[in-house]
């Protein structure tokens, strides 16, 4: 059977729809780039912005133009909307968030051939999506009341993956070849504080270090306020990659305390010292949020600043868009969209240049790249396109295809926004 799976969102969405990409081929199945050809549909939805939510509706409607799939949701977004996303043409199921790791098992209804395993997924790693990184789901939930957040509301309380099965799952990963594990979570950093005794984070990167030889281990996003400033000293092994992504969300106390965030800007600029200070080509990047309610311009150019003082390498920029059942979607002094578009396009602007100047104090330095799958022949040799271990995509023509290769290359030029090697 031909299943096509998408995803919308964040990077533990792709995390869970590789690990049905693993299962599923594992039993037989074909995974399908192409949707018209799929037999099944299997899409993960996500709610974090307006945005995303109707992205997540767009792909069901999509879906559905194929009149031969059966179409199985899950997600955030069908989490909160689970009678409207039942509504749309073709859709066979609705899974709960509390049901995602055993989705597979749930589709034996719907999928005919081999046998579907109920039982929760644990992978062989495979990649349906072109790529040599693997993203490893490690944690779950956020026990956070961060006003403007909806995912709390839709995953539910912080729960751990057990160190054990974590060390399985690289190990496989390991064995099929793969180079470069990203750990996601929810709420990344409060991973272990669930379990009792209470671990922590630390814990886990250390028993991976000692415990398996994958040589690139990189951190999908993280909340500072679960760090210590000794959590970056572990990034004295090279094998830890160099690159945060720490979600700011405003660069304004006023802001900050009005969004009910666990952290203050000189919290945030520390952990990013100390960061640089154990590796000093570390990148830092980070989601903020644009035209909170209250955000006076002082307050904006409060965040203007910040992000400058703290050198982000890059960053994605949302206008603040109310989510359902939330707090801030209840809080009065609306800021008016004109202006969040206004200040949004500004923030992009600065943050866009800021990537530009840390690309451009890469040229002539080394550093080590994982090439990718796709290489493209052309006249000259293959076009190779990978990622440096700071998070910067590179390219490099070769006579030969460099796929899920790690290389230390000599960072040659910078253009249109790609390192060239």
């Amino acid at each position: 059977m031909n299943v096509y799976l998408d995803s919308v969102g964040c990077r533990l969405n792709q995390a869970e729809i590789d690990r049905y990409a693993a299962e599923l081929t594992a039993q037989g199945h074909t995974i399908t780039q192409q949707i018209e050809c799929a037999d099944l549909v299997v899409i993960n939805t996500c709610a974090v912005t307006a945005a995303a939510a109707a992205d997540s509706r767009a792909r069901i409607r999509r879906a559905a133009r194929n009149p031969n799939a059966r179409i199985v949701v899950t997600g955030c977004w069908s989490e909160i909307e689970a009678d409207a996303a039942r509504r749309f043409p073709g859709v066979a199921q609705v899974v709960p968030n509390a049901e995602k790791d055993r989705l597979v098992g749930r589709l034996r209804p719907f999928i005919s051939g081999a046998a579907l395993s109920s039982a929760p997924i644990c992978p062989a790693p495979v990649h349906a999506h072109g790529r040599t990184r693997f993203f490893l789901k490690v944690q779950d939930g956020c026990d956070n009341f961060c006003s403007f957040c909806v995912t709390r509301l839709a995953r539910g309380k912080a729960r751990s993956v057990p160190v054990e099965p974590i060390l399985r799952e690289i190990r496989g990963i390991e064995d099929a070849g793969g180079k470069e594990v990203v750990l996601t979570g929810v709420n990344l950093g409060a991973w272990g504080l669930d379990f009792e005794p209470k671990r922590t984070l630390t814990d886990l990167l250390c028993a991976i270090l000692r415990e398996t030889s994958v040589p690139r281990i990189r951190l999908s996003s993280l909340e500072n306020w679960n760090l210590d400033l000794d959590f970056v000293s572990l990034w004295e092994d090279d094998r830890l990659l160099p690159h945060f992504h720490l979600p700011l969300q405003s660069g304004s106390p006023s802001v900050l305390r009005r969004m009910v965030r666990r952290t203050k800007p000189e919290g945030f600029l520390r952990l990013i010292e100390a960061a640089r200070r154990v590796r000093g080509d570390f990148s830092i990047t980070t989601d903020i949020i644009v035209g909170f309610p209250g955000e006076t311009e002082e307050a904006f150019n409060e965040t203007l600043r910040f992000a400058a003082a703290a050198a982000f390498s890059g960053g994605h920029v949302f206008p603040f868009s109310p989510r359902p059942g939330t707090a801030a979607a209840k809080l009065p002094e609306p800021v008016a969209n004109e202006v969040k578009k206004e200040r949004s396009a500004r923030l992009r602007a600065q943050l866009d240049a800021q990537k530009d100047a840390f690309s451009r104090a890469q040229l002539g330095a080394r550093r080590r790249i994982l090439w990718e799958h796709g290489a493209i022949r052309a006249e000259g040799g293959y076009q190779n396109r990978g990622l440096t271990d700071n998070y910067l995509a590179v390219a490099k023509t070769s006579e030969t295809a460099l796929t899920n290769r790690i290389s230390e290359e000599r960072i040659l030029a910078l253009q249109d926004g790609v390192l060239l090697a």
